[in-house]
């Protein structure tokens, strides 16, 4: 049986990572322990999952002329992703993230996007015709916002479904939106798209309704230890979180979107998807780094 196409359109990163007591406050200098390098990046630590979990991964991205862009490349080969449409940009560096992770598994991320904030229409031209064929497209909010609407403007024509993880947070334009088929925001992402404060499942679900309103087919909210809310046909459903001993959170949203997508693209329900995506993310908490920490289809009971 064939499996479905899943294109992954987004950023590749690598990442620096300092484990430390806590994490840092303004003007606050603390002495961390151990040091790591890990390819990262939200679009390739997405398409990884795809791959490990069993998808037929297609990753539209663009790395710097430079030896962290040329280690993503032959990394992501080596799990299988067809990495024809990455693009190389001859003056922007290949992108880069300082990743500080305390002794409760939480971190804070900063970003130097680098080449990835050039990925641009010309490029998705050069890929339109595998989004075009496509059975779904995955992305999210670490490469330039226009280009994701270029994307979503394709696969609207072609009514190829796009799952959208609108990370990092950021207002959304409302023709984006009604060419969403699901929306993956976590409590942050999801009050301001929706321009509610989320603190709990009550108030998720009211940002879920507007979001639903502003035409996104299907709403999945991710609630950390309290699990992801589920929004379809215009009925709510809560899937508890797996519990674990968490390690470092890195990656667990991008994780949970690649085994999400996977499950949906084998035919699954969205609740059954959102089940499966939840024990992979929870997997992925127990371990260190981000694509490290990405578990494979045999892991997942």
């Amino acid at each position: 049986m064939n499996k479905s196409r899943i294109v992954v359109v987004g950023s590749t990163n690598t990442d620096m990572v300092i484990k430390a007591h806590h994490l840092p406050v303004p003007g606050e200098t603390i002495l961390g322990g151990s040091f790591f390098m890990n390819p990262g990046g939200k679009g390739a630590n997405q398409v990884v999952a795809v791959a490990r979990l069993g998808g037929n991964a297609i990753f539209i991205a663009k790395i710097g002329k430079d030896v962290f862009g040329r280690q993503s490349v032959e990394l992501l080969q080596k799990e299988g992703i067809n990495t024809q449409y990455i693009f190389e940009d001859k003056d922007q560096p290949s992108g880069v993230a300082l990743i500080t992770v305390d002794e409760q598994a939480e971190n804070c991320i900063v970003v130097a996007p680098g080449a990835n904030a050039t990925l641009n229409k010309e490029d998705i031209d050069c890929a339109a015709s595998e989004i075009e064929k496509a059975d779904w497209i995955l992305t999210q909010l670490e490469t330039p916002l226009e280009t994701i609407e270029y994307v979503a403007e394709i696969a609207d024509r072609k009514g190829v479904k796009v799952i959208l993880n609108p990370a990092p947070a950021s207002l959304l334009p409302a023709d984006l939106l009604k060419k969403l088929y699901m929306i993956t925001p976590n409590e942050t992402e999801a009050g301001m798209i929706a321009g509610v404060k989320v603190t709990d499942v009550a108030s998720a679900k009211s940002a879920a309704q507007i979001i639903h309103q502003k035409g996104v087919d299907i709403v999945v909210i991710t609630l950390g230890s309290a699990g992801a809310l589920v929004y379809e046909n215009g009925h709510f459903e809560l899937v508890d979180s797996v519990k674990v001993s968490a390690v470092d959170t890195t990656a667990a949203g991008d994780t949970f979107n690649g085994a999400l997508a996977v499950a949906l693209s084998e035919g699954r329900s969205v609740l059954d998807s959102v089940r499966f995506a939840t024990q992979a993310a929870a997997i992925s908490v127990t371990r260190l780094g981000a694509q490290a920490s990405i578990p494979f289809r045999s892991e997942i009971k």
